[in-house]
């Protein structure tokens, strides 16, 4: 989370600098602390508030955008074939792999995914939800993901460089050379959006330490206190980072790429021997995988060590794709490998001591404190019961 907070500022601050030449430093400055003191106030549930606002909004940018570009926009037919974008290539079959692996795990990794999932009302109302932002989604990525192309073909290489400098930033690029008020309104909604976009990750960050680190036994003014903070050296990375939004969402997913497969493996009731030490060693030892594989397939730990922070990403070679392989796979062999000696070890013991090896035992079933006062109450009333029948047995009697 703290990586995904650092691409949303990196990328509000490249915006302001692109389509204003001005320092994005005070912008953030002012959308961290706005951010922070709502929050505060209204807690995760103001998130879904901005979110709804954060979903008209896209709305307008896309409507907007695309007409303006359209019009605006002037296509070099004679650069369609030349640019290869038409063409099949290596790459492309790669990212067929990458991107899957790398946006699924990743959801699952982030706790605004689950907080999301877990506040709704029902089923149905998650089924429903998810459809409608499933299809929002995809012609919203599909449009502004076209915007790379538009821009090769409008004369992009000739305006601006070559393409790996500016192409996270296509969409934005073009929209610097519309009109001034679509200039304005665009800027407006992109901090907008980054805003209800940073809300959610705080909300998640607070829940998440409180929660999961402290066992919510901290006051949570002080989890809050924390997480503003924190936010001190998101800016300052944020601003400091040379490197594109999607180098750094992929820094995140190769983490949960090598986490999230052992993770799963928790739902298969055969595996019940699996236990959380093996699935935190499974984590580590997949990013390990990543370095292992980088330091072989290149021939220097350096680049092994880059990998891992995708320095080789628009690199035209198998490093990226292999560490998205080595990631999951290596993280698996770590898995079933600590299970492995902790058993191994648990059973030495075992046999040391004279005591029974229970390191095989299926765990005893959890009940949580509702569940274990409805048993508790229904005990008691079959023990009511079973007394009445006494009495009246006796007295029959």
């Amino acid at each position: 989370m703290f990586l995904y907070m650092v691409a949303e500022l990196s990328a509000v601050n490249s915006v302001i600098n692109l389509l204003t030449g001005l320092d994005g430093l005070p912008a953030l400055i002012v959308e961290v602390v706005v951010t922070t003191i709502y929050t505060s106030l209204g807690g995760f549930r103001v998130s879904f508030v901005t979110d709804n606002i954060q979903g008209a909004l896209v709305l307008c940018l896309i409507i907007i955008c695309t007409i303006s570009i359209g019009t605006k926009s002037h296509i070099d037919t004679s650069l369609i074939e030349p640019s290869g974008l038409t063409h099949a290539t290596t790459l492309g079959w790669k990212l067929l792999y990458i991107l899957p692996v790398a946006i699924a795990t990743n959801f699952m990794f982030l706790s605004p995914f689950w907080m999301r999932a877990f506040a709704s009302r029902t089923d149905k109302d998650l089924y429903i939800g998810s459809a409608i932002a499933g299809a929002w989604i995809f012609v919203i990525l599909t449009v502004t993901g076209f915007t790379g192309i538009i821009a090769v073909w409008a004369g992009g290489v000739e305006k601006w460089g070559p393409v790996s400098d500016w192409s996270y930033v296509a969409f934005f690029y073009l929209i610097a050379e519309l009109p001034a008020w679509v200039v304005g309104l665009v800027l407006l909604m992109v901090v907008a959006l980054s805003t209800a976009i940073f809300d959610s990750l705080q909300s998640a960050l607070i829940s998440t330490a409180s929660n999961d680190l402290f066992r919510n036994k901290l006051p949570l003014i002080y989890i809050r206190a924390g997480v503003a903070i924190l936010t001190i050296p998101v800016i300052v990375v944020a601003i400091k980072a040379d490197a594109s939004v999607l180098q750094i969402f992929l820094i995140s997913d190769i983490v949960s790429a090598a986490a999230i497969p052992s993770l799963l493996l928790g739902l298969v009731d055969s595996l019940y021997f699996l236990s959380g030490v093996d699935v935190i060693v499974a984590g580590c030892g997949g990013i390990l995988s990543v370095f292992i594989f980088g330091t072989i397939y290149y021939g220097n730990a350096k680049a092994g060590g880059e990998l891992i922070a995708m320095k080789t990403l628009y690199v035209d070679d198998w490093g990226v794709f292999g560490a998205y392989v080595a990631a999951p796979i290596g993280g698996l062999l770590f898995l079933f490998g600590s299970c492995a000696i902790r058993l191994a070890v648990l059973w030495g013991v075992s046999r040391v001591n004279g005591t029974r090896f229970e390191g095989l035992d299926r765990p005893a079933p959890k009940v949580n404190a509702e569940e274990e006062e409805e048993q508790v109450d229904a005990v008691e009333a079959v023990r009511i019961d079973e007394g009445s029948q006494v009495g009246k047995d006796t007295r029959g009697d």
